[in-house]
C-alpha cells in the first residue's frame, strides 16, 4: 500500500514555499525524491510567479514569510483556481490564522516542526483528494491519470486518445480479458465500423505508449494486461 501511494505521488508536481533556507532545503530533499517535479520558492511573491508558470497540482506554503503571508499567496490563487491543492506549514496555532486557512479548502495544516511522519500523513492526505479522479500503477514507474488521458514514465509522458484512454481504463477496472466484442461496443465510435484492420492499427499505436509486454493479445478472443 505504501508502494503504492509513493507511485501515486511521483504523478504530480510540488510547489514548496518557506523563507528559512535550512528547512526549504531539507524539505526539498524528500520532496524531490517523491514528485515528478518540485519547484521551490523563498516568498509568497515569488510563489505567486512560480505558481502561474508551472500549474503545480500541490502547493505546501509556510505562513508568516515577510510583509506577505502563506495564507496572502493562496488567496491569490483562490481568486481564480480551485483546484489545486494546498497544504500549510506553520510554527504557530494562531486561532485566527488556522480559520481563515479552513476558509480555503485546504488539505492538511501542519504545525512546525515539520517531520517525515507529519509530512507523510499530509501528502497521503492528498493523494485521497485525487481518488475520484483515479491514477492506476501500471508497473514500477509508470502512471496511468485516467482524468487527463496520460501516460507517464520516469522520462516520457503520452497522451491518449480517447479510445485508448477507455480502453485502457476498461482493461484495469475489469482485471480479465477483453474480448474483441467488448472492444467493439464499448470502445469505437457508434458511428464507425471496427475492422480487423483498423483494429490492428489502433493496438500497435497503444502499445506504443503502454510498458512493454504491458498488453497481451489473447489469441482469437481478445486482450488481457500483464502486470509485474
Amino acid at each position: 500500500m505504501q508502494n503504492d501511494f509513493i507511485n501515486k505521488l511521483s504523478a504530480y508536481t510540488v510547489l514548496y514555499v518557506e523563507d528559512e533556507d535550512g528547512i526549504r532545503n531539507n524539505i526539498q530533499e524528500i520532496l524531490q525524491h517523491l514528485f515528478k517535479e518540485t519547484i521551490t520558492a523563498k516568498n509568497a511573491s515569488e510563489a505567486f510567479i512560480k505558481y502561474r508558470d508551472s500549474k503545480p497540482d500541490l502547493i505546501i506554503t509556510d505562513i508568516k514569510m515577510g510583509s506577505e503571508t502563506g495564507i496572502d499567496l493562496i488567496k491569490k490563487v483562490r481568486q481564480s483556481d480551485s483546484k489545486t491543492r494546498i497544504i500549510i506549514t506553520s510554527a504557530h496555532t494562531d486561532l485566527e490564522y488556522m480559520l481563515q486557512a479552513a476558509e480555503l479548502h485546504l488539505v492538511k495544516y501542519i504545525i512546525k516542526p515539520i517531520t517525515q511522519e507529519k509530512l507523510m500523513e499530509a501528502l497521503e492526505a492528498f493523494v485521497k483528494t485525487h481518488d475520484g479522479e483515479k491514477i492506476y500503477i501500471l508497473s514500477k514507474n509508470w502512471i496511468f491519470d485516467h482524468s487527463k488521458s496520460i501516460i507517464s514514465n520516469d522520462e516520457e509522458e503520452f497522451s491518449l486518445t480517447k479510445k485508448e484512454s477507455k480502453f485502457l481504463k476498461l482493461l484495469i477496472t475489469k482485471n480479465r480479458i477483453i474480448t474483441y466484442e467488448e472492444l467493439e461496443n464499448h470502445i469505437w465510435d457508434e458511428d464507425s465500423v471496427m475492422t480487423a484492420n483498423a483494429m490492428r492499427l489502433f493496438v500497435k499505436n497503444f502499445r506504443k505508449k503502454l510498458p512493454e509486454n504491458f498488453l497481451k493479445n489473447v489469441q482469437g478472443t481478445g486482450y488481457k494486461i500483464i502486470r509485474d
